[in-house]
């Protein structure tokens, strides 16, 4: 096995530490008895807990953008229908998005006091702000951002942006902490009623 897939095995097993036990289960000794692997054979790759949460965490965005790339290279949906599915991406509306909404919220409120972990935390939300003005603007015939960070040239549309972002964070934490009350299909209701709302 390649090194890069021991990280990865590795990764997957913080992941299901963080969501069975929570973030503070998440050693390097709970993630060796999970993995199967010695304490020491983890920290061969990862001398430090923040090390291997920021790995898990960077990861995780890793995986998100490879799941948009396919929405947003299929032919068969329309403007609307994609942003829709490229945004339902980043909401947990079956278990391994879940998973990864869960792992994300717990690790970005650790980077409150691990200074390691908010490059990742940061990253995640210039990722989402990035989507959700890609999102405004593709709906009003206009090209995508040319940068992650930058905002919009139209202080409008840029405003638009944000209250999707915000949306899409609220609906995240609300379909994680009540998933009886925002079950699935409320919360594609929802999303869907809000970006029609906000776009036209």
């Amino acid at each position: 096995m390649d090194h890069e897939q021991r990280r990865r095995e590795l990764a997957a097993a913080v992941w299901r530490v963080i969501s069975r036990d929570g973030l503070d289960a998440a050693s390097v000794r709970a993630v060796a008895a999970e993995s199967g692997w010695s304490t020491g054979a983890i920290r061969h790759y990862f001398s430090t807990q923040t090390e291997l949460l920021t790995f898990a965490a960077q990861l995780m965005m890793e995986r998100v953008p490879e799941r948009i790339r396919v929405h947003l290279g299929d032919a068969s949906l329309t403007p609307f229908d994609r942003v829709i599915a490229v945004l339902e991406e980043l909401l947990p509306l079956d278990e391994e998005r879940r998973i990864e909404v869960l792992v994300f919220v717990a690790i970005a409120d650790r980077s409150r006091l691990a200074r390691g972990l908010d490059a990742a935390r940061d990253a995640a939300w210039n990722g989402t702000r990035y989507l959700c003005r890609l999102a405004v603007a593709g709906l009003r015939g206009l090209p995508a951002p040319d940068e992650l960070t930058g905002p919009l040239d139209d202080p409008d549309l840029e405003a638009r942006a944000g209250r999707l972002h915000v949306i899409v964070d609220g609906l995240s934490l609300q379909a994680l902490m009540y998933p009886r009350q925002m079950p699935p299909a409320a919360v594609r209701e929802t999303l869907t009623t809000a970006l029609r709302e906000i776009t036209r």
